[in-house]
């Protein structure tokens, strides 16, 4: 691999190795955990540390729009460190301009926190961000009292603040989970009980269990009740699913240090790495009960025959993947898992029978239409896909050389630079796009030709 770090506009040669890797690699703090919290913490009393921060470009766009919208945010890089000054659940601007990029969780997190202040907010973001759906979260918003001007129901868009009624609304997550996290996340500081019905299916529940225990780390309780699956419904339970969450009016959140655990997600790549090549990664600090849902990657990984462990040592310990000298192929449903669909698409053409995630439609709206993105790349490489609306089937090939297009999404970068490990004349386009989450990915990356 190339020793000059990547840039946007030159393509990063991957070079493959010549036998397995044995690697510890440290994974930077989780975004979906950093931005929750930075929210939370925006709207606790008093203030918030929180350690092992993702300092990325999705972190730092949403600690630049809580400034523009008058809450004070200090970070610190070389610690790692973010400080809060929460504010109550008071937005102090009365007028902000919030540029999110291409920030899902900023966008959608932010948009229902600007809807309890006093003021006019408004949002935008990159082109792609324009394409991106936002209005089941605007509807539901509506429902609860706020007021919110988005012609084409997308970003560009206005939220003239006024503060949050309350009472019931119901929300369509069939699209993105992000909806409902968000309006349970402003639920505690509305004027009356807040009652959430989600309706159809709920795609990435896991997130949705992530920002639960988060609020309640931060002093809120949600209630939740379930109820029985809809036909065709998505859901990580054999016949159930949760439906109807419900917030009391009245609870705050408290500002308090908080340590935010390694990415899972972007862990993932590494795990991969050892999956692939036959050998043995660690990643410290990161365990199988984390608050993310993508630690879940793992059991998929068991399923193509590597041994998963978690390890001890003095600095706390972590998680081991031991790769075998023959992945099995997977028949997987990767719903509540799918940030991690491209990394398992990485490495199933090497996979002895086909490789078929199923139920992941929705990863279509994200930074770019994945599936679409995996399958023209896969194809680009060499390898036989077979594909539908929300699943692909990968079978046993051999890749050529090829320069991959990454579409500007780093989950393409960063997975696809794992199956160069094993495929001769693979470049990574754009690889400067990792920046999103994972700003030195490549520099990590490069331990695992150390041995």
């Amino acid at each position: 691999m190339s020793e000059s770090p990547p840039t946007a506009d030159a393509d990063l040669a991957i070079q493959p190795l010549d036998g397995p890797v044995d690697a510890t690699i440290r994974v930077p703090g989780s975004k979906s955990i950093t931005n929750r919290a930075l929210a939370l913490a925006a709207l606790a009393e008093g203030t918030s540390t929180l350690d092992n921060a993702l300092f990325s470009e999705d972190s730092t766009i949403c600690a630049a729009c809580l400034r523009q919208l008058g809450i004070p945010v200090a970070l610190d890089a070389e610690s790692a460190r973010m400080v809060v000054q929460g504010q109550g659940g008071r937005i102090p601007a009365r007028e902000a301009s919030c540029f999110v990029g291409n920030s899902g969780t900023t966008a959608r997190f932010l948009v229902a926190l600007a809807a309890l202040g006093r003021g006019a907010y408004y949002f935008d973001g990159v082109p792609r961000m324009r394409q991106r759906p936002v209005g089941p979260l605007l509807r539901a918003l509506r429902a609860l009292g706020a007021e919110i001007e988005a012609p084409n129901e997308v970003f560009p868009l206005a939220v003239y603040g006024r503060g949050l009624r309350g009472g019931a609304a119901t929300i369509d997550s069939s699209a993105s989970s992000q909806y409902l996290t968000a309006l349970l996340q402003v639920a505690p500081y509305a004027e009356k009980d807040v009652q959430l019905l989600v309706g159809g299916a709920l795609v990435s529940e896991p997130y949705i269990a992530m920002t639960m225990r988060l609020m309640a780390a931060f002093g809120v309780d949600v209630r939740q009740e379930s109820g029985n699956q809809p036909d065709g419904a998505a859901t990580v339970h054999d016949k159930l699913y949760y439906r109807n969450y419900s917030v009391r009016a009245g609870q705050r959140y408290r500002g308090q240090r908080y340590q935010i655990e390694p990415d899972a997600s972007n862990a993932s790549y590494f795990f991969a790495a050892a999956a692939l090549t036959g050998g043995r990664v660690r990643v410290p600090d990161l365990t199988p009960d984390s608050l993310q849902g993508d630690v879940r990657f793992l059991d998929v990984l068991r399923e193509m025959g590597c041994v998963v462990s978690a390890f001890a040592s003095p600095d706390g310990g972590g998680i081991e993947v031991r790769g075998p000298a023959q992945l099995r192929g997977v028949d997987v449903d990767m719903n509540a898992i799918s940030d991690t669909a491209q990394t398992l698409a990485a490495i199933a053409p090497f996979a002895a029978e086909p490789v078929t995630m199923r139920n992941i439609g929705h990863i279509r709206h994200k930074e770019t239409d994945r599936i679409a993105a995996m399958v023209t790349e896969l194809r680009r490489l060499g390898a036989n896909v077979d594909d539908g609306p929300d699943w692909i089937t990968i079978h046993p090939s051999a890749l050529r050389p090829a320069a991959v297009e990454t579409y500007d999404d780093h989950r393409m970068a960063m997975a696809f630079a794992v199956a160069g490990l094993r495929t001769p004349g693979l470049r990574i386009r754009n690889p400067g796009c990792t920046a999103k989450t994972f700003p030195d990915y490549f520099e990590r990356f490069a331990a695992l030709y150390t041995r």
